[in-house]
């Protein structure tokens, strides 16, 4: 396995992240300034990449802070394992112009979760603390943000409110929640 000791993270900034963010009103003065660090390709092995995100504790007005969202293109899964803090993954399937599955996942430190194909996907950090993920994907995988931008976020915003329906989406399904997995596969076959 090769292993990388010197990679500069991709940085995103609220702006790059501005036509997802919940509150509106915040973002007219808010300043843009760095919410979270890409680290890609720490690690390649049997054809996948090994990533590590940083989320640093943050709110963007009212919402808590996330990524930016995407969905894969192709028939790729991701394997995502919190290393530090914790996280709500928000993983929905859309057909045709409406979601027709969505739910959310809380993640403590060395759990795991699966986000199949076909879901589109955002990472939460709901709490006080620094959260470090990393991930395992196809090194083949590449990323599309269309539908997200497009409806200004994903299916539902974690606010400090709570849950709130993004308005852009017409009869979006009740939000449902599922459990983290407490060890990851052993074989990673399936993410190629």
């Amino acid at each position: 396995m090769e292993i990388k000791t010197e990679i500069k993270p991709d940085i995103r900034y609220v702006y790059d992240i501005k036509s997802v963010i919940y509150d509106k009103k915040w973002l007219e003065s808010a300043s843009n300034f760095e919410i979270y660090y890409m680290y890609r390709k720490v690690k390649e092995q049997n054809k996948l990449r090994y990533d590590i995100t940083i989320i640093p504790a943050n709110m963007l007005g009212k919402e808590f802070v996330k990524t930016k969202g995407h969905k894969h293109k192709g028939k790729y899964q991701e394997l995502y394992q919190v290393l530090e803090g914790s996280a709500i993954y928000l993983a929905q399937k859309m057909k045709a112009d409406k979601i027709v599955d969505i739910y959310a996942v809380k993640v403590k430190k060395n759990e795991f979760v699966i986000i199949p194909c076909d879901y589109e996907h955002i990472t939460i950090n709901p709490s006080k603390k620094e959260l470090k993920m990393a991930n395992w994907i196809s090194k083949k995988c590449e990323n599309n943000y269309k539908t997200i931008e497009e409806k200004h976020g994903a299916g539902y915003f974690y606010t400090k409110q709570g849950w709130i329906k993004n308005k852009n989406y017409k009869n979006t399904p009740k939000l449902r929640f599922e459990k983290s997995l407490k060890q990851a596969p052993q074989n990673l076959e399936f993410l190629k």
